[in-house]
């Protein structure tokens, strides 16, 4: 039964990526700012059995997500609701397909350990702040077990130092419930496996948002303290 639901949720994909491209495109031959990506993600979160629930107000103009991050179900669901960018590793740039559905979602790609490329990842994201698209980043640098946070790494937070005019910094809080720990990608199993065991799963499950009250991150003067008060109210939920 499992590699008939993975079979018939591959094709749903399929199907849905198909469907997406053409209109995409059509909006983009218009000039007009395309919806597509973030429909055809929030679909697919629901493709492969997510039920999203949004408690809260997400922005989706100004703002920079910070987001604790269990799984790649993240992106989907944050996507879906407020149509944001991300920030990825570049590796993910030359993966077949991924890469390609990333970028036209307008993912930065950042290499972990060029230190040396810091400066220019965070031009990057105030140029796309610049741009009206949301931001999000997930500030653990990896992806959680749901239970506990891990400490916020605050590199990235430095385009928020100075912030650029109008900005907002929104907290949020994912949660799959009692599929937590079925979901959660952590260890070392291997992303495709991850992938497969998810579109293979039985049934559907709940995908809690936790959008918290926005801030704005001039209150909090530099990227380490706005790194501290996401946390808090991500962990005061």
């Amino acid at each position: 039964m499992a590699r008939i639901r993975l079979a018939l949720r591959l094709t749903a994909l399929l199907t849905t990526l198909l469907a997406a491209l053409p209109l995409h495109y059509a909006w983009r031959l218009f000039g007009r700012r395309s919806p597509w990506p973030r429909r055809f993600l929030g679909l697919v979160a629901r493709i492969v059995g997510a039920r999203p629930r949004i408690v809260g107000t997400p922005l989706t103009h100004r703002v920079v997500i910070v987001s604790n991050h269990l799984s790649w179900i993240d992106i989907l669901l944050l996507a879906g609701s407020t149509g944001t960018a991300f920030i990825a590793k570049s590796e993910l740039a030359t993966v077949p397909l991924v890469g390609w559905l990333c970028r036209m979602n307008h993912t930065i790609f950042v290499s972990r350990g060029d230190r040396l490329g810091v400066a220019d990842q965070i031009a990057q994201i105030r140029d796309t702040l610049a741009a009206d698209w949301p931001v999000t980043l997930f500030p653990e640098g990896t992806t959680g077990d749901g239970l506990a946070l891990a400490p916020f790494k605050a590199s990235l937070l430095a385009a928020l130092d100075p912030p650029p005019p109008g900005i907002r910094v929104q907290p949020v809080r994912i949660d799959y419930g009692d599929a937590t720990t079925d979901l959660a990608w952590v260890g070392d199993e291997h992303g495709k496996d991850h992938a497969l065991r998810v579109l293979g799963r039985k049934g559907s499950f709940a995908a809690t948002l936790h959008f918290c009250d926005p801030f704005a991150p001039e209150d909090y003067g530099s990227r380490k303290a706005i790194a501290v008060e996401a946390r808090r109210r991500i962990e005061g939920i």
